[in-house]
C-alpha cells in the first residue's frame, strides 16, 4: 500500500506524542512511503520549536534530526511540479486551507496515494473530498 504522510503525521515519528503508534502501524503496513517536498523544513521546523521550547534537548532534537534523514532514503519524495501546483489552487479554490496543506493534499493525488494520513481535520475533510482514501490521526 502506498502511504503518503503530511508533515503533522511524519512529525509523529520523531516525537512521541498522541498518535505516534497509530502512524507506526500504519507505515509497518505500507509497501511505499511518499511525502512532499515541503515536509522536510516543515518537520525539521517542528523540531527546532520544541528544541526552543526544551522539550527536546540538542542530543535528541539531532537524533530525531537523524532519524528523519534515514527515512527519507527509502521514501518518494513529491516535488512541486506545475502538475502539483495545478491540483494545489484546485484545492485551494475550493476548502478552506493553507497553502502548504493544499500542496501535501496535492502531492498525495499526484504520486496516486492508497492511503493519505494526516493530523489535520480540515485537510483530511478537503483529501477525501478530493477522491483520496484518508485516515485522520486524531490528537
Amino acid at each position: 500500500m502506498n502511504v503518503f504522510l503530511d508533515s503533522s503525521a511524519l512529525a509523529k515519528r520523531y516525537v512521541q506524542e498522541s498518535g505516534s503508534a497509530r502512524v507506526d502501524e500504519i507505515l509497518l503496513s505500507a509497501s511505499s512511503l511518499g511525502i512532499s517536498m515541503v515536509s522536510v523544513p516543515e518537520v525539521v521546523s517542528a523540531l527546532c520549536r520544541r528544541r526552543r521550547e526544551k522539550k527536546l534537548s540538542q542530543q535528541q532534537y539531532l537524533k530525531a534530526k537523524q532519524a528523519l534523514l534515514e527515512d527519507l532514503r527509502d521514501a518518494s519524495i513529491v516535488n512541486v511540479t506545475d502538475q502539483v501546483v495545478a491540483r494545489a489552487v484546485e484545492l485551494l479554490e475550493r476548502w478552506p486551507l493553507r497553502s502548504s496543506d493544499s500542496l501535501h493534499v496535492a502531492s498525495a493525488a499526484e504520486w496516486a496515494a492508497d492511503l493519505f494520513v494526516s493530523a489535520d481535520e480540515t485537510q483530511c475533510a478537503a483529501a477525501r473530498g478530493y477522491g483520496l482514501r484518508v485516515e485522520e490521526i486524531k490528537l
